[in-house]
């Protein structure tokens, strides 16, 4: 059995010539940094930094931002690098495909479709639970939420989902322009946050920075209390469950990685961008250092506004929470509205990553190839709509918590694989150009790569046993159904584009003139400059 066959570069690229199957390039770098810092900016700066001090690390939950922080920009850079030289859908998915073969390709494929429902189940929900709080405090009782027999369901995150799936189904351009302005003001409520919160911090707060190691059963709401919900390295060197100290650290940094998701959800609009050898990297680069430093400025905010022994009390901290424990109820309305606005921004991201996922996928025939044909609107209508309509469903009836560990997860194994795959293409394809090159080849990326399975292994077990399960649900049915579909395993892919020059000349060609330009420290990748491949009439 061919489990690990490639595809190369050439029939990755060829695979964007089908007129059924190909997405309009309408996005340039500042669409793709905003949208980076659209599905960035949300949970993490609104809900789990104030988790991560008050169950985690205390007031070092700044060291936790820093250290996932600086593990996501190097893996993005990793994602840029690929996506310079394929600028197409998929993401991982389509980078693993050429590097590491079909059956690895499709565990990061199943990965990213976890990692993204989840998340945009978890952002919805988000909406509809924030929603619902700044409707109290302004003293209107009412709830989204409804009760069909025994089981609980919210309203709000049907409206929101819907909202977006009808505006991409409707054109990427619209739909990222809509976000840019939602995004803008955002921005502008994260920085009142901090201008704000400064007024309220006492120095008193940051003492102890790393409060003292203590068991999780000693702290109430702490959810590493339990052997399943212990992070997975100390189940297995036998360690009892404990939060604060160094260990807490880490474990903060673990869930906090859920506030910089995003940036690898950009890469999967790759074969949406004008010139995406260049604007791609730009787009993540510009987009990484905004998310950066809003997160470093309000998680000092944060933690010097209030105790986290008082977080920790609190049912369900959070930064309306810290506000209010600091006696600025005032601000604490504003900050609810302004995330109910600003938290939509991160649904539409993810609904576009989701599909643009599922997409390239089914382009290659791993599942049913009828989801790939887009419509009028160069979308893939049907796909986005059966995307949205599952999103709701799960959103509306399952819990928080358990949604928000399998996007982290999901998203460390995939940055994992894609920081493994840089060595090896530099090795297997040191021809093709790249608009930008990861520095430090090999050692950084295996390193990139060492640090996201560490992060893995401070999830906790039930995570890791629920991730099992979906990765055995997903080999049955790639043995049952992807396998035998395969275009690839079945010849059906070329490496050329139709009726159009083959791409494996023409990225030689690419190469030696990029080397002999004026400006040769920025070669151009052919998905760049090909009237065929990277310049698709806009919308």
């Amino acid at each position: 059995m061919h489990l690990f066959r490639t595809k190369s570069v050439e029939q990755t690229l060829a695979e964007t010539g089908d007129s059924e199957r190909k997405l309009v390039r309408t996005l340039g770098v500042w669409d793709l940094a905003m949208m980076g810092v659209a599905v960035a900016v949300g949970a993490g700066i609104f809900s789990v930094g104030a988790q991560a001090i008050a169950y985690h690390a205390g007031p070092a939950a700044i060291l936790s931002f820093l250290i996932a922080g600086i593990v996501c920009g190097a893996a993005v850079m990793c994602y840029a690098e690929f996506a310079s030289m394929i600028p197409v859908a998929g993401s991982a998915y389509t980078f693993t495909y050429t590097t590491m073969g079909e059956l690895v390709a499709w565990v990061i494929g199943w990965d990213l479709i976890l990692e993204m429902l989840m998340a945009g189940s978890v952002i919805a929900k988000y909406w509809g639970v924030y929603l619902n709080d700044f409707l109290h405090l302004i003293g209107w009782n009412t709830t989204t939420q409804v009760q069909v027999g025994g089981l609980t369901i919210d309203l709000a995150p049907l409206v929101i989902v819907a909202f977006f799936t009808v505006l991409l189904v409707l054109g990427t351009r619209l739909s990222t322009r809509v976000d840019g302005a939602l995004t803008v003001l955002k921005i502008g409520i994260v920085l009142f946050v901090v201008i704000a919160g400064f007024f309220y911090v006492k120095a008193s707060n940051f003492t102890p920075f790393i409060p003292p190691e203590q068991p999780a059963s000693s702290v109430r709401g702490a959810s590493a209390s339990g052997a399943m919900m212990q992070p997975l390295w100390q189940w297995m060197t036998g360690m009892k469950p404990t939060v604060y100290g160094v260990p807490g650290i880490l474990s903060g940094a673990a869930l906090v990685f859920f506030a910089f998701l995003g940036f690898d959800v950009v890469a999967t609009a790759s074969e949406e961008t004008k010139d995406p050898g260049l604007n791609v990297p730009r787009g993540i680069a510009l987009g990484m250092s905004l998310v950066t430093v809003l997160y470093m400025l309000v998680a000092v905010v944060t933690t010097g506004m209030v105790s986290y022994k008082q977080l920790a009390k609190a049912d369900s901290p959070s930064l309306a929470t810290g506000f209010e424990l600091a006696g600025a109820t005032w601000a604490a309305k504003i900050i609810s509205l302004g995330i109910v606005i600003g938290l939509t921004t991160v649904v539409m991201v993810l609904l576009l990553g989701l599909t643009r996922v599922v997409f390239a996928m089914s382009r290659d025939g791993l599942l049913p190839r009828g989801l790939s044909k887009v419509g009028k609107h160069g979308t893939p209508a049907r796909l986005q709509i059966a995307v949205g309509l599952i999103v709701a469903l799960v959103a509306s009836c399952f819990d928080i918590d358990i949604l928000a560990d399998m996007v982290n997860i999901g998203t460390l194994s995939a940055f994992t694989l894609v920081a493994l795959g840089i060595p090896i293409m530099r090795r297997k394809r040191p021809d093709l150009p790249r608009a930008f090159r990861m520095p430090g080849n090999p050692w950084v990326p295996v390193l990139i790569a060492l640090a996201n399975f560490w992060l893995m292994l401070n999830l906790s077990v039930l995570t890791w046993l629920r991730f099992l399960v979906w990765l055995a649900i997903g080999f049955m049915i790639y043995f049952g159904y992807s396998y035998r579909h395969s275009r690839l395993g079945n010849g059906e892919l070329v490496d050329h584009l139709p009726g159009g020059a083959g791409v494996r000349a023409y990225a030689s060609t690419s190469s030696v003139s990029a080397a002999s330009s004026p400006d040769s420290s920025v070669p151009v990748s052919p998905a760049s400059t090909s009237p065929t491949v990277g310049s698709v009439d806009g919308e």
